[in-house]
This record gives structure tokens, sequence and C-alpha cells, in this order.
């Protein structure tokens, strides 16, 4: 048996999206997850997605985590996978799919893709009191996001799995964000949870570190240009009473190769 598949990046945040619609692939499967994530043994991926049927909307968003796990909702894969469904001539210029976190939008742009998140309660931000601003927010995955001075001196992955530990109350694993501010811009790096590695790009951690600033007072304006190693994501979205709400994450997409993997029984 050999399985087509779709090599896709997004600012750096990279993945194997598979087209699911004839319900083929082994979502049980863990092992074959990992292995096609595998950088040295399979194809290489932050994640895997699979595109599959919905009776409703224009597809479904299935999205597993490196190490096989299914994640929660995924920024930069929402809008690569959007790009494949406009190449597959399953939608056109916009999109409604469901994910893991419920009905999402998406929409293309100028070459940029931009993904519609869900909206964020003040309610549910919660601020630690230190001298890092350490703060959680849900933004469809857990992140825990901490202002510093010169993130590129950080061991990133070290202190972020310390970081795991020190707040282990929350279980379901948290993606760890180190953001750092200057007079020209807003950089950050992201650990995520399930890779267990620091990535290029995260969506839903750049979202989460837009609401950070804006809800600290750090930033006056509500669209807000995020720099990562994999480039700049534009977060941007308004807020109504003690919501954050209309939040759309928008950057880069590129669909690397696509290929045929045959490593498996």
């Amino acid at each position: 048996m050999q399985l087509d598949f779709y090599k896709y990046e997004g600012t750096g945040n990279d993945f194997v999206i598979i087209d699911n619609r004839e319900s083929t692939f082994q979502k049980n499967d863990k092992t074959l997850i990992q292995n096609i994530c595998d950088r040295k043994k399979g194809v290489g991926a932050d994640g895997l997605i699979l595109l599959e049927n919905h009776d409703e909307l224009d597809f479904s968003m299935i999205y597993f985590n490196a190490d096989g796990s299914e994640s929660g909702f995924c920024g930069n894969g929402s809008r690569c996978i959007t790009h494949l469904a406009n190449n597959l001539n399953i939608i056109n210029d916009n999109a409604k799919f469901n994910a893991i976190d419920g009905i999402h939008e998406s929409k293309i742009i100028n070459g940029n893709i931009s993904v519609k998140m869900n909206d964020v309660s003040k309610s549910n931000i919660y601020r630690f009191n230190d001298g890092y601003n350490t703060t959680f927010i849900d933004t469809g995955s857990p992140h825990l996001i901490r202002k510093y001075e010169n993130i590129d001196k950080i061991d990133v992955v070290k202190e972020a799995r310390e970081l795991k530990k020190k707040y282990s109350e929350y279980t379901q694993g948290l993606n760890i964000n180190f953001c750092e501010i200057s007079d020209s811009e807003f950089k950050l790096r992201t650990y995520e949870r399930g890779v267990e590695d620091e990535t290029l790009s995260c969506g839903t951690g750049a979202v989460a570190s837009a609401i950070f600033l804006k809800d600290l007072a750090l930033v006056d304006n509500i669209k807000i240009d995020i720099l990562m190693k994999g480039g700049f994501l534009t977060v941007d979205f308004i807020i109504k009473e003690t919501t954050y709400s209309e939040i759309w994450l928008t950057g880069s997409v590129n669909m690397v190769f696509k290929g045929v993997y045959n490593n498996f029984d």
C-alpha cells in the first residue's frame, strides 16, 4: 500500500497533509504518524493533517502532533490545508471547515492565507504574579506566554521543559511562548507540545501572544505583526466588551512538494 501526501509549510511550521476524503488513512495508528513525521526516517514534519469530507461544510481538518497524539487547533496547519483545498478545487478563495474546536473560516488574499480563530474571553485569561507577566491563554491550543529580553539567547528547549514541570497543573500539556518587545517589533519563540521542541512558527501561539500584548496594555493597536524564526504572522482582532473577537491569523503558505510514502505494511 502506498500513501500520497503533500508537504506544506506556513512560516516555517511544516506539515504532511493527506487527502483522506475516501477515509483510507489509519488514524488510530500512532506509530505510523510518528514514522511519517520523523525527520530522519520519514517525510519529516511538525504535524500531520488529514483533509476529510464534511456533510455541511467545505471540509474537515484532523490534526495530529508529531508524536501521534491528536492535538488542539493548529493555526498554521489550517492555513496550509486551506491552500491544499484550493489546489484540489474543493474551494475557491474562501472556506468554512470543521476542526477539533469547532467551525472556522479561512480566506486567500493576495497569496497570503488567513484563518478566523475562536473568540477568547478575558475571563478565561489567567495571569500569574511573577516578573515575567506569565499568562495562560487558550486559543484553540493551551499557551503559556512570558515576557523576556533577548529571546535569541534563551535555551528554549531547556527553559520550556522546566516550565512545563513548574506548571504541571495543566495536565493537557502546554505550549510555552517566549515574547520579546522592542521599539521596532514583537518577537516570539515557541516550544510546542506534541513536537516537544521549538518550532519555527506557531499560529495559535502568535494569536495568544498578540492577545497577551494587548491585554497587558503593552500595545495600542489591534493589528499586530509577530516575528518568529520562520517569518512574520499578523494577528488582528476587535474587542467586544470583555471578549477578543473577529480574530484573524494571516501569513504565507507554501506547498513544498508532494510524494508517495511507502515505508509501512
